[in-house]
């Protein structure tokens, strides 16, 4: 086995951040006790911002990026994990606090690691990856809150991406009547494809609306925030529910109590990076049952991590469609 480590490596300098592709040694990785043989990396929204420096997501310098990695076990000081293993890690810090995915080998701690569900290559647990996983948290939430499919629709925002592409896959697979909000009408065949029953244009919830609008939705996938996660929850029906996880529209939430207090709609917030094992692990045993592995394969392009530099500018610039797997070899 080679000591030869290649990393995408952020630094920081006189306040600029930059990535490069670095050779590093087993010397250099830190000192955690499972030594991962990586295959496979993925392209999430979070990696796009690191990248490019365009959000502060690395906390520490320098940073191996990437959030998302799979691969196998060659060595181990944790009893739970033996040389050989498939394992896979999302989140708990990685390319913010701890070393990422981005990279042929890494060192991680064992109560971050879990086992790759044998339903699954290590490809395609990447083209699950951080945004798959996050998207079946928010099902399991939708699930949790009581929206069942004969309720009503099920609107998925930014439902082109990573997170939208799963959730509306997953959404149509159990059952719910999927509509999918996009800007680009040349994902519509692509969204109609994963299972949405119908398309609205992303401009509908990008304008200033009242706080509380016609009831559209049972329950909702938003993965945009700001104004656009506003309108949802105004337009959600009595009881209803929005399972929010991202902000690629922006951090801000210009709304009001009144379609809490006067029409019961629950916000649900979705954490993927500390979400307690136990969660993680029930998402993954869910994936492995409930995902359509032809849609999955359908929304998946993989890409070498010699590009990196250029697909995090794509996904940080919404010009990315479903999941983009990072061959970490190439």
């Amino acid at each position: 086995m080679t000591d030869k480590v290649v990393a995408v490596v952020i630094e920081k300098n006189d306040g600029k951040v930059s990535a490069d592709i670095r050779n590093l040694t087993f010397a250099d990785l830190p000192d955690n006790d499972v030594l991962v043989e990586i295959d496979y990396s993925s392209l999430n929204y979070k990696d796009g911002l690191a990248i490019t420096g365009k959000a502060p997501i690395a906390r520490r310098f320098p940073m191996v990026a990437g959030i998302d990695l799979a691969g196998v076990v060659r060595e181990s000081r944790d009893d739970r994990f033996k040389p050989g293993d498939r394992v896979l890690v999302n989140g708990w810090g990685l390319s913010e606090k701890h070393w990422g995915g981005y990279a042929t080998f890494g060192r991680y701690k064992g109560e971050w690691l879990i086992p790759v569900p044998d339903a699954f290559t290590n490809l395609e647990a990447m083209a699950i990856g951080t945004a798959g996983y996050t998207a079946m948290l928010c099902v399991m939430a939708l699930e949790d809150a009581g929206i069942t499919p004969d309720q009503g629709e099920i609107l998925v925002t930014g439902a082109a991406g990573g997170v939208g592409s799963v959730a509306v896959s997953l959404l149509n697979r159990l059952g719910y009547r999927v509509v999918a909000s996009t800007g680009r009408t040349e994902t519509h065949d692509y969204l109609k494809g994963l299972g949405a029953s119908r398309i609205i244009d992303r401009a509908e919830l990008a304008q200033e609306g009242g706080p509380l609008q016609e009831e559209r939705w049972a329950g909702a996938v938003d993965t945009v925030g700001s104004r656009t996660l506003a309108n949802v929850i105004a337009q959600t029906r009595y009881g209803g529910a929005v399972a929010a996880c991202g902000l690629a529209g922006g951090g801000d939430l210009p709304t009001t109590v009144y379609p809490f207090i006067l029409r019961n709609v629950r916000l649900l917030g979705v954490d993927s990076v500390m979400c307690p094992a136990p969660r993680r692990e029930a998402a993954w045993t869910r994936l492995a049952r409930d995902l359509d592995r032809e849609p999955l394969r359908a929304m998946t392009s993989v890409e070498p991590m010699s590009r990196i530099g250029e697909l995090a500018e794509a996904i940080v610039g919404g010009r990315t469609r479903g999941r983009v797997v990072v061959d970490v070899r190439r």
